[in-house]
């Protein structure tokens, strides 16, 4: 599941918090932008959050598969041949 932070909108931090607290869940990827105002603040208090709940926190590059792969209509990255 994605959540998106809508950070972009300039929400401020506690907004941005609910925004991804409240629908984020086993398996999510949570979407940030780079040059969002309010991302900083609201941040911490994520991952804190995240981490008390029991969730790994990982960067995407580490749930993207390497070297050959397909991608089916649901957006699923499969390895190459399968």
């Amino acid at each position: 599941m994605w959540v998106d932070s809508l950070d972009w909108k300039d929400y401020d931090a506690d907004t941005i918090f609910r925004r991804v607290t409240s629908p984020v869940g086993p398996g999510s990827i949570v979407l940030f932008h780079n040059a969002a105002l309010h991302t900083p603040e609201a941040l911490p208090g994520i991952l804190e959050w995240m981490i008390q709940e029991g969730y790994t926190v990982v960067p995407i590059s580490e749930l993207i598969l390497q070297g050959e792969y397909t991608i089916d209509h649901t957006g699923r990255q499969f390895p190459a041949g399968k």
